[in-house]
């Protein structure tokens, strides 16, 4: 855990400063943790639902943080386990095209999407991928997280998904340089 993360954990553990160091700590993870979690349940309102259970988790239950990975591998533990959660309570039941046709059509509806020829390839490879292609891709493509963190997340061993992204970045390459 960085210096950084020590401060505000141990702020965040005392009850006179818990409100500001959470303040502190939406300040640093909120962007993030929403594209992650967007990228999981696809739409604007269903990610902000899911980031807003996700951080009345983490203020609810920061005292029972153990301190075994970092912080920040934990805020991204809960918000994985939250989207999926979330993603089993809505019982989305549909086929591989479904979610590809859903993904492709979200993302050009997004106001944040530019629509270039190559992005666009780009997000139709990523939406034709496997969940778990998608999740490890997206975690270390878009996240920058490490192999070690994401295994934690995940809970999958990490060379597992050292194979996976390294796979998927094949897949992608050879789907983009038709």
């Amino acid at each position: 855990m960085n210096e950084q993360e020590q401060t505000i954990l141990q702020k965040l553990l005392h009850p006179n400063l818990k409100e500001k160091a959470f303040e502190k700590l939406l300040e640093m993870y909120q962007k993030k943790l929403y594209w992650y979690i967007r990228k999981i349940v696809l739409t604007h309102d269903d990610a902000n639902d899911v980031l807003q259970n996700t951080f009345i988790r983490i203020f609810n239950n920061i005292e029972s943080f153990k301190g075994k990975s970092s912080l920040k591998t934990w805020i991204y533990t809960i918000a994985h386990n939250e989207a999926i959660r979330y993603i089993s309570q809505k019982k989305i039941h549909v086929s591989l095209h479904d979610i590809s046709n859903q993904y492709m059509n979200t993302l050009k509806q997004d106001v944040f999407f530019d629509g270039e020829k190559l992005s666009e390839t780009f997000h139709t490879v990523l939406s034709q991928l496997s969940e778990k292609q998608r999740i490890i891709f997206n975690l270390k493509y878009f996240d920058d997280l490490t192999f070690n963190e994401m295994a934690e997340i995940l809970s999958i061993n990490e060379n597992t998904i050292k194979s996976t992204y390294y796979n998927t970045v094949k897949i992608i390459e050879s789907q983009i340089t038709l």
